[in-house]
């Protein structure tokens, strides 16, 4: 079982309130994502290929990422993330955005990790990812937005030159 803080619009952690994954979050009540872009010393941007059994399976996803666990800030969350879904280790971590979505009850603090790693030593996570790429911001717009899970992620980029 995956156990979540409660947070408010403001990303204020509400005390005395835990959020179970897979159940219904309340109205009013948010759940920390933490989102990370990583861009190489070189320029270009790391695509991962989402696991055909996931929801949007088969689509690239401009980010590493996912739902902090109680306890976590999103740092650590994204910290986390990007290491289980990559297997690099953040050499640096700025935040670069933070999108409340109202919808999916979510609260997304997007981070950029900019690296020199190896760009063969990317590490898929079972279950979670299926193939990765490394692309210019010119590829990446260029990409058909059908094999995108995201555009939101895209507009990140975008600032980000």
């Amino acid at each position: 079982m995956e156990l979540w803080d409660a947070y408010d619009a403001k990303l204020n952690k509400i005390d005395g309130m835990t959020l179970i994954r897979g159940q219904e979050v309340p109205d009013g009540v948010f759940h920390l994502v933490c989102e990370i872009i990583v861009r190489h010393a070189d320029g270009t941007y790391l695509l991962m290929q989402r696991d055909p059994g996931k929801h949007k399976g088969g689509m690239w996803e401009a980010s590493a990422g996912g739902s902090a666990l109680r306890g976590e800030d999103p740092l650590t969350c994204a910290i986390r993330e990007l290491f289980e879904e990559t297997g690099i280790k953040a050499d640096r971590l700025t935040e670069v955005g933070l999108v409340v979505h109202h919808l999916h009850r979510s609260i997304f603090v997007d981070f950029l990790c900019e690296t020199n790693v190896d760009k063969n030593s990317v590490v898929l996570q079972k279950g979670e990812t299926s193939a990765y790429k490394w692309v210019t911001a010119e590829e990446l717009r260029a990409m058909p937005r059908k094999e995108l899970a995201s555009q939101r992620i895209m507009n990140f980029i975008e600032e980000l030159k």
